[in-house]
């Protein structure tokens, strides 16, 4: 098993940013049976991450409070190393998004790109 994400977790994850993201997690857990596995708050008591589990799949949601939105996708990719990842991406000619950091001793290594599409690619490392 790979030491760099989650054991139970496909590499590839979709992640919606959400403007009422409780509503989205009570929307697929009332549809899909979702189980919510991990939830990390803001200082406000409003949601910054889920993670909800949907049979053998992960969908991550980031709360609407955040200047990290874009009209376009959001996809999470687990990757062995994040930083090398994310400098790649723009020495390749993505826009920063948010450096690769670790904002708490339990989060992953993680950090965000746009590519010229609009993608927001979240790179991360457990």
């Amino acid at each position: 098993m790979p030491d760099w994400k989650p054991a139970t977790y496909a590499s590839v994850s979709p992640y919606l940013v959400c403007a009422n993201a409780p509503a989205i997690i009570a929307f697929l857990e009332r549809v899909f049976d979702a189980q919510l596995l991990r939830r990390f708050d803001r200082p406000d008591g409003s949601l910054m991450h889920a993670e909800l589990r949907i049979d053998d799949s992960v969908v991550m949601i980031g709360g609407g409070a955040t200047d990290q939105q874009s009209q376009g996708p959001h996809i999470h990719v687990y990757v062995r190393d994040a930083q090398a990842v994310y400098d790649r991406a723009l020495r390749h000619g993505a826009q920063s998004v948010q450096a690769p950091a670790r904002k708490r001793d339990d989060d992953d290594f993680r950090g965000g790109f746009r590519d010229a599409a609009g993608t927001t690619w979240w790179v991360a490392t457990q």
